[in-house]
């Protein structure tokens, strides 16, 4: 498909190595359009951005670039946002750094609405994600898109229950638009893209750069009302978008955990440094002045088996090892692995690395 001029420009300056957001407004402010600024002379250029950028400005063609945007455009479903479209999310124009083009794939009219951000742990337990899941079907159907990175863990999760809801899924990428990273998610990516969208700022065929992914999440946080942090360590990636989120004016919420839980502490962090503690999405939803939608019948399966039962309410809400449960209930060690079995097939529990078991809250 053949581009306009002022999209080829748009992308011939968003390719330019040293041009960044603000100076790339203040060219644009001066000159008055992308195509003005291609246009402008080496020595107007350069009393804005300095020597290098304006010679690499005069130089640039992008014309890989160009022809693969213009075959991607021949998907109906794809669109490039421009900082001058419309349809730009108002949003990315509060934080310092936004992106001069995002190449969508979806529902681009919800990069538009009202949204929470949800991320978490890769490496996130059972529980984790049944909260994830669960905070995020709620948001959506109280009319918050969920937006979260396509990571393996709670971004999965939380991508799964804002799909689930009313008001769907976003997944910033820290790749090209065109490649699904990680490969697990693939799945996953083709259903956002027909039931919510995906948006990245990186041109098409960019792989998985380590540095792309902490960059990216000033979007994850800046495109919604606030972050909520569902499970994190204190060296998470996820404590980088929660600081960029208060950073950014945006609230930050973090559910707590069981204190001898690795994956509660940077939640810990966070609720010491100021998040707010929630323990339901309406939590986050009253917070945010908006109405949760009535839920529909959530009452937990109940366990027959009073043996069973026993056992699970000796688990509580920690952590707990075969050996230790069945001194608490006064079993036989294998008594305690039968039921432990059965517990977990009817999704009461879940076994975790370690040998370890954790009750799943409905």
């Amino acid at each position: 498909m053949p581009l306009s001029d002022e999209l080829a420009a748009w992308l011939r300056l968003s390719r330019v190595s040293g041009l960044g957001a603000a100076s790339l407004r203040r060219l644009l402010a001066e000159f008055g359009s992308p195509e003005a600024v291609l246009s402008a002379s080496r020595a107007a250029l350069a009393r804005h951005v300095g020597e290098p950028v304006a010679v690499a400005i005069r130089e640039s063609t992008a014309d890989a670039a160009l022809a693969a945007a213009g075959s991607w455009l021949e998907d109906s479903s794809n669109r490039i946002i421009t900082l001058g479209d419309a349809f730009y999310p108002p949003q990315f124009l509060q934080i310092p750094d936004p992106p001069a083009v995002l190449y969508v794939k979806g529902r681009f009219e919800l990069l538009t609405r009202p949204s929470i951000a949800v991320v978490g742990s890769r490496n996130a337990t059972a529980q984790g994600m049944a909260n994830a899941e669960s905070f995020a079907r709620a948001m959506s159907d109280a009319g918050l898109t969920v937006v979260s990175g396509l990571a393996l863990g709670i971004d999965a999760a939380a991508h799964r229950g804002g799909l689930a809801g009313a008001a769907s899924s976003i997944a910033v990428l820290g790749t090209g638009a065109d490649i699904v990273y990680p490969a697990k998610n693939r799945a996953l990516a083709h259903e956002l893209a027909g039931r919510g969208v995906l948006v990245s700022e990186y041109p098409l065929g960019m792989g998985p750069l380590p540095g792309n992914f902490p960059r990216r999440n000033r979007l994850i946080s800046g495109l919604a009302l606030g972050c909520l942090v569902v499970e994190a360590a204190v060296d998470s990636g996820s404590l980088i978008t929660a600081r960029l989120a208060a950073d950014q004016g945006r609230e930050v919420f973090a559910i707590p955990g069981s204190i001898h839980s690795p994956l509660a502490r940077g939640c810990h962090a966070l609720i010491r440094q100021g998040a707010k503690l929630v323990e339901s999405a309406n939590d986050i939803l009253e917070e945010l002045k908006l109405q949760a939608h009535a839920p529909g019948d959530s009452t937990a399966a109940t366990v027959a088996d009073p043996a069973a039962r026993r056992l699970l309410d000796a688990l509580g809400h920690d952590a707990c090892d075969l050996d230790t449960l069945a001194a608490r209930c006064g079993f036989a060690a294998a008594e305690t692995a039968v039921l432990l079995t059965q517990l977990e097939l009817d999704g009461h529990i879940s076994l975790l690395n370690g040998g370890l078991y954790q009750r799943l809250s409905r």
